[in-house]
């Protein structure tokens, strides 16, 4: 949680037109909005904007740049005092990356999540190859290997397509 303080308007609809413009720092083709972390925006009686966001994961290393990213556009705009809260109940899916979201990330060559799996109960453990129905981004081609479970960010996984033989990042079914 972080508050600071400006100086500037009160429309909580003002607010909310320029939070769903910062971008992910780790995916900048996606706004927090697209990417589905973008919980709400409030703005309280005294003026001050909560926004509420949920990450990616709870050890997301991206959180406080997103925080500072959302605190510095709302001090822009001329927000005055400005609350970052993380909600982490529901965690973030990312059954809720946006169809907007999905294309631009298909659009920068990632290939996009699909539906995320759904437990009733504990998550079972195995040590087995995570199995998923990926699709190569570039020749759309279904004929795909995992390279490494951990790409560039720790939400994606590296593969390979095997028609064309590009090598791709898979955003994580979670």
């Amino acid at each position: 949680m972080v508050s600071t303080r400006a100086a500037g308007p009160t429309s909580g609809h003002a607010a909310y037109e320029v939070v769903r413009r910062v971008t992910d720092p780790e995916m900048p083709m996606l706004t927090l909005d697209d990417l589905g972390v973008l919980r709400g925006v409030e703005i309280g009686d005294d003026g001050r904007v909560v926004v509420r966001v949920t990450p990616t994961y709870s050890g997301c290393p991206a959180v406080a740049t997103m925080r500072d990213d959302l605190v510095r556009s709302l001090h822009e705009a001329g927000f005055a005092d400005v609350h970052v809260e993380l909600v982490l109940s529901p965690a973030w899916s990312s059954d809720w990356i946006t169809a907007r979201g999905r294309e631009a990330l298909a659009e920068h060559g990632l290939s996009v999540p699909g539906p995320a799996l759904r437990h009733d109960g504990p998550v079972p453990l195995t040590l087995a190859p995570v199995r998923r129905a990926v699709t190569c981004p570039r020749c759309g081609s279904a004929s795909t290997e995992v390279s490494s479970e951990f790409g560039p960010t720790p939400c994606t996984a590296l593969y390979r397509c095997q028609t064309c033989w590009e090598p791709f990042e898979h955003v994580k079914e979670i």
